[in-house]
């Protein structure tokens, strides 16, 4: 099936249905999807990395789990499936495949299954509407970067600090400075569900509000940030990450539209129109982080119960945050929405 979940977008597929073989497995996604090809001509790829996502599904055996998730991003230009970083976008819809394909009951009035994201070891809690017994998709719930309204689909992230990276802070520090060009840029290295960079925008020459194509077209913002990202990955305990999908870069600025903080992801190379599930997470967390560079700028309502919009070139992403006494994040949920756009076949090359 290939379904829309929250701004990104792939085709679904039951585990028993693709090989157990990863390297063939493999062979069979980039197929499939049309890798490696700036257009994905020949295949399912929507010529970009957020529509060169694969969900692969299925029942889970982990006690108190009731599905496995397994996220694959694979991406226009290259011939890799990286199956490290999780994708809360594509997580949303997970659930819904799985009702459709019938791995779990659907019950009255509202679904919920707490699902395993097999990338980091995550678990969250899902929950989808399922008036009269039956699977909704329309709705009043309006995402940013998403035409139109949807069923809302809630995801409750249950341990999400160091997903990744050995911790929540994987350097010790909240905050670090790392030379790049031989000068020293201040920056938060944080993963609470995403590893992530977070850097002030105005050191980099920009503002924070360009558009996202205009900042893609930034040859050398591009260029200092990937020499930034390299320096990153062994602090972060990532080792090498040239060949990979994460750390995010994420530019950082104060608010201007009454919310949080606004914010420039780049993922890796491209700038997000609008900004990953797990990325907004880490950046509320950061927001809530005493000493983290993100405090220069944001604005955190007051309570143990806060609900931070963050900001993205097409709108903003609501993270509800809650911290303990010490300040410590202790749950963050939000939601999306998601809905399938096609089901049938996809043809790859009969030799594979």
């Amino acid at each position: 099936m290939l379904m829309r979940g929250g701004t990104s977008r792939g085709p679904f597929f039951l585990e028993s249905d693709l090989p157990v073989d990863t390297a063939a497995r493999d062979r069979l996604l980039l197929a499939a999807m049309g890798s490696p090809d700036p257009r994905q001509i020949d295949g399912l790829g929507g010529a970009h990395p957020l529509t060169s996502k694969v969900g692969i599904v299925r029942r889970s055996t982990t006690p108190g789990v009731d599905l496995d998730f397994l996220f694959a991003q694979l991406q226009p230009n290259n011939d890799t499936v990286d199956v490290t970083p999780n994708c809360g976008n594509m997580l949303a819809a997970a659930l819904p495949f799985a009702l459709e394909r019938g791995l779990l009951p659907v019950a009255q009035g509202v679904t919920t299954a707490r699902i395993l994201t097999l990338n980091t070891g995550m678990q969250c809690d899902v929950t989808v509407q399922t008036p009269d017994g039956q699977l909704q998709y329309s709705g009043d719930a309006r995402i940013d970067g998403v035409p139109g309204t949807a069923a809302p689909i809630s995801i409750n992230f249950l341990d999400t600090a160091g997903s990744v990276c050995p911790s929540l802070l994987p350097t010790g520090r909240v905050l670090d400075r790392i030379a790049v060009d031989g000068v020293q840029v201040e920056a938060t290295l944080i993963d609470n569900g995403m590893p992530m960079v977070l850097i002030r925008a105005t050191d980099f020459g920009i503002t924070g509000y360009e558009p996202a194509a205009e900042l893609t077209a930034n040859d050398t913002l591009r260029a200092r940030l990937e020499a930034l990202r390299l320096a990153a990955g062994p602090l972060m305990g990532l080792g090498d990450v040239a060949a990979k999908n994460y750390p995010k870069m994420c530019l950082i600025s104060a608010p201007r539209d009454g919310g949080a903080i606004n914010t420039r992801c780049f993922i890796p190379h491209v700038c997000h129109d609008s900004i990953g599930v797990l990325a907004a997470v880490t950046v509320a967390t950061a927001c809530v982080l005493p000493g983290a560079i993100a405090g220069d700028v944001a604005r955190v309502p007051a309570g143990d119960v806060k609900t931070l919009s963050i900001e993205h070139p097409t709108g903003e992403f609501s993270v509800e945050l809650e911290t303990d006494q010490s300040g410590q994040v202790t749950r963050a949920a939000l939601l999306r929405t998601a809905r399938p756009i096609m089901r049938g076949e996809v043809l790859v090359p009969a030799h594979l």
